[in-house]
């Protein structure tokens, strides 16, 4: 029988490798298929993986199998101790989907950086700021006016799933200095989102996965709320305190909640709605076609334009709750009518736009100073396409998209 040879690797790197990607021995071991005591062993010093194990351990991390061997923890290396857990749950870390897109967004941040300056053209400092101390009705005011968004200009982000109002708060944010990426890794779930506060290039991570365009508009701005504050941290937009939570964490997210809906829907305009108007006085409870006319006026949800609603005392927490419950398992439920309908044609789910997918993902800024770098062949076109996560036949694609071609 062939013995199998053992990896030569340190136990502190398998360790930190391990707590670095937010999986504990019992995660890890699951993911594995091993017993906890075999990992504990290797991470102890008495036994080691064998090398085709430790591959699985650099994948399931990660990480590049060569940092696997090296001979002691990166000194670099620093927990996502400013990220908050998650609301109504006493998690002691950090789900490993996350460590992993924070890592990630790091990576692109510097890598952005880096392009930016071999550009000749720096990323500015972010230098909008707010207090908690502030009204957030103030602040969001204040949003709208630093990203140029008129009501007049507002009005015109309408479409039938509300992309088009997060392309373009998307794009006037990101105009700002801030880098914004979205994710398929982890769903609104796990966290509506998360921030990364650097006085260069912020950076603001959406969940995307199983996440209607429209929340993540609220999302979006919810986390640029947190830059302003600057202020890191993992979010969900869950508008009812969470008292599990310490009693900053729910006063930031609350704050943060406030702004992100003033900033979407000025209070006197959604005062000034007919449908707000002719609502008989003292009734908190809505239809639902009235929440589609006060929500169309603005580009948002029906789901947020109950909650500005409950922000004016005009309903009540219980009916917001059950409402945004029945919203979002109407969304599920269509989603998951697409993909039937997909497999009966045939179709392996629902199709995918490869192209617009690395877009969404990286955003304009990153893509466009990739491509911009081939343009002058600093990059050849298999790196351009291993940067955006794509084929290279699909680099010509997203040039088009690019150019608003496609």
């Amino acid at each position: 029988m062939a013995v199998r040879l053992k990896a030569k690797v340190k136990p502190a790197v398998l360790q930190w490798a391990r707590e670095s990607a937010g999986y504990t021995v019992a995660s890890a071991a699951g993911a594995l298929k091993i017993e906890e005591a075999v990992l504990g062993g290797w991470e102890a010093g008495d036994d080691a993986p064998s090398i085709p194990k430790l591959r699985q351990l650099a994948e399931l991390y990660k990480r590049p199998l060569a940092v696997m061997y090296l001979p002691k923890p990166p000194m670099k290396f620093m927990p996502m101790r400013d990220f908050r857990r998650l609301p109504g749950t006493a998690m002691p870390t950090v789900p490993p989907a996350i460590v992993i897109e924070d890592r990630r967004a790091r990576q692109r941040r510097e890598l952005a950086i880096e392009l930016a300056a071999d550009l000749g053209e720096p990323i500015p400092e972010f230098k909008a700021v707010a207090s908690m101390d502030e009204d957030p009705e103030v602040v969001g005011t204040r949003i709208r006016e630093l990203l140029g968004v008129t009501s007049e200009v507002q009005r015109g982000w309408r479409d039938a799933e509300g992309h088009e109002a997060l392309r373009r708060w998307r794009e006037r944010i990101e105009a700002q200095g801030v880098l914004v990426f979205q994710s398929d890794k982890f769903s609104s779930e796990e966290a509506s989102g998360f921030a990364i506060w650097e006085p260069v290039a912020p950076v603001i991570v959406i969940a995307r996965k199983s996440t209607p365009p429209r929340r993540r508009t609220f999302s979006l701005l919810h986390e640029f709320a947190h830059l302003l504050l600057r202020a890191s941290g993992l979010s969900d937009i869950d508008l009812v305190s969470d008292v599990k939570r310490p009693a900053e964490e729910q006063r930031i997210e609350v704050f943060c909640n406030a702004v992100a809906a003033a900033a979407l829907m000025p209070r006197d305009e959604v005062l000034a709605q007919e449908a707000v108007r002719d609502h008989i006085k003292g009734v908190t409870e809505w239809t639902d076609v009235e929440l589609t006319d006060i929500a169309r006026a603005f580009g948002v949800s029906r789901e947020a334009a109950l909650r500005r609603l409950l922000t004016f005392g005009r309903t009540t927490p219980e009916f917001y709750q059950a409402t945004r419950r029945r919203y979002l398992k109407e969304w599920e439920e269509n989603r998951q009518r697409e993909r039937a309908k997909a497999a009966a044609e045939g179709k392996d789910g629902i199709p995918r736009n490869m192209p617009q997918e690395a877009l969404s993902t990286l955003g304009r800024p990153l893509v466009g100073m990739l491509l911009e770098r081939y343009h002058q062949d600093r990059l050849s076109l298999s790196e351009v396409a291993g940067f955006l996560g794509l084929k290279v036949k699909h680099v010509g694609k997203i040039e088009q998209m690019m150019r608003g071609a496609g």
